[in-house]
């Protein structure tokens, strides 16, 4: 399934309002053409222009910006408002850039489908929440992964694993289910469920507590092992404004589990966000 398809990028409702005045505005037309508007009849919403399945060119591209409402970190009580630019590029079947990364599909047939993906994880600063003082920075760094789907009409199962190099030295594996199916020929909506597992180096780095950083920051040491760190369901709404124009809405919310959920980091073990962006589809 696309990019559009999927949970990644947010804004918020309040810069969506503002985006959507700046994208309605446009050079009024002269009294002659409108004259002229009003005697020809309006051409009909062409809606394979958003039909993945039926692209009228071998690549598609979308630019926008939006935001995401949501935790600080994971596992925080606090909210914050990220901005988001967002451009998704996508080359026949095999090939999608998307604001996650690059993603290669080596295998696709009878609803199958193998794929490769180099992505980035963006790690954290201590300075994100008063529990994280004194436990130092997780460093950004790149990640590589693959992913196997099966789809069956509007419903994807998929599992995928992805290796942080450097950084965290994570190995996350996530599985989960997606539904995605036109309402209208304007209106598509989504719903995801998702289940991530997480490695020793993974949960220590985020949610562990050596005897250093207990030192240093006051909370207790804690020792987070690999298993279940969360499950996380979401549901989605895209609409195409016009042949061009679209607007897309996500909202979601995850539950930290095991270890990451008792870790003292933690404030909260429910995560929920909000999102939205408008693009524009060439």
């Amino acid at each position: 399934m696309s990019y559009l398809k999927r949970n990644k990028r947010r804004l918020s409702p309040i810069a969506l309002c503002a985006l959507l005045g700046f994208a309605g505005l446009a050079p009024k037309a002269s009294a002659a053409d409108q004259a002229a508007s009003n005697d020809a009849p309006e051409p009909p919403f062409n809606g394979e222009r958003f039909d993945n399945t039926r692209p009228k060119h071998d690549w598609s591209l979308i630019v926008g910006a939006g935001a995401a409402y949501q935790p600080k970190y994971e596992g925080s009580d606090k909210f914050e408002v990220s901005p988001i630019p967002f451009v998704v590029f996508t080359y026949g079947d095999w090939l999608e850039i998307n604001p996650g990364g690059v993603s290669v599909t080596a295998y696709k047939a009878n609803g199958f489908s193998v794929s490769g993906n180099v992505g980035y994880e963006t790690g954290r600063k201590q300075d994100d929440g008063d529990r994280l003082r004194g436990l130092g920075d997780i460093d950004f760094a790149a990640t590589v992964g693959a992913k196997l789907a099966y789809e069956w009409g509007p419903v994807e199962l998929y599992a995928s694993v992805d290796q942080t190099i450097n950084g965290s030295e994570s190995l996350i594996g996530k599985f989960g289910v997606e539904y995605s199916a036109p309402v209208t020929e304007r209106l598509l909506i989504g719903a995801k469920a998702e289940a991530t597992i997480a490695n020793d180096k993974h949960m220590q780095a985020y949610f562990g507590i050596n005897a250093a950083q207990a030192a240093r920051s006051g909370l207790p040491e804690y020792k987070a092992e690999a298993g279940l760190k969360r499950i996380d369901v979401s549901a989605s709404a895209t609409y195409a404004l016009s042949e061009h124009w679209l607007v897309r809405g996500e909202a979601g919310v995850g539950v930290l589990t095991g270890d990451a959920a008792d870790s003292p980091i933690v404030e909260k073990k429910v995560q929920p966000s909000v999102s939205a962006f408008v693009g524009y589809k060439f």
